[in-house]
């Protein structure tokens, strides 16, 4: 198989800004997460949990929704809470552009 035989929808190359960090919780749980930042997705940011693989497209008002956590990174009630905590801190606010 050659390139010519694939039917690209998108292709595009940006540049981002990337953040890694790795913390235990009150709780003890530990996370080691990648945040990007990219203009992609209106706004919400990457995040990335590099023990499972598991990430999601997430802004602030997400953290607000019951269960959005607990289901995309498969985590409990108290970690999900906890991790929630963190990524308050750092999600801020979506700034539509367009």
């Amino acid at each position: 198989m050659q390139l010519k035989d694939f039917d690209f929808l998108s292709d595009s190359t940006e540049q981002t800004s990337t953040r890694y960090v790795t913390f235990v919780t009150p709780g003890l749980a530990r996370f080691d997460l990648v945040i990007l930042t990219t203009n992609r997705f209106y706004g919400k940011k990457l995040v990335i949990d590099m023990q499972s693989g598991r990430s999601g497209v997430l802004a602030y008002d997400d953290l607000e929704e019951e269960g959005v956590l607990e289901s995309v990174f498969k985590l409990n009630e108290e970690e999900a809470s906890e991790l929630a905590q963190f990524l308050a801190l750092v999600l801020g606010e979506v700034h539509f552009t367009d």
